[in-house]
């Protein structure tokens, strides 16, 4: 049984960091691209950043220079690094690996 279990969100002050993690079972994990999306309060999910089995990433232009996606597939394990965090990032964060399979989410809220 796939199971995602995502951590590290929280509250934080505008301009803050946190940093959220992703644990994968239940799947050979470093045979897998991963990715974290995010979803605001009446808006669609969208694709954050991704990795891929070689390490080459992806952004959306949004984070770019901000956030920092990376694996350690001897944890099976998938990282978002967020520095410089703005209101508009408030939103549940998502990790989902490239077989379609999704965690529960964890929330993240920027705000003064």
């Amino acid at each position: 049984q796939v199971q995602l279990v995502e951590s590290g969100g929280g509250l934080v002050q505008p301009g803050g960091s946190l940093r959220l993690s992703c644990a994968a079972s239940g799947i050979i994990f470093r045979l897998y691209v991963m990715g974290w999306y995010r979803q605001a309060p009446g808006k669609q999910r969208e694709l954050v950043a991704s990795i891929n089995t070689g390490g080459s990433t992806y952004y959306t232009d949004s984070v770019k220079g901000r956030f920092t996606i990376s694996r350690e597939n001897a944890k099976n394990t998938v990282y978002l690094q967020m520095n410089s965090l703005k209101p508009e990032d408030t939103a549940v964060y998502y990790c989902s690996d490239s077989n379609g399979d999704w965690g529960q989410g964890t929330q993240v809220t920027v705000s003064s």
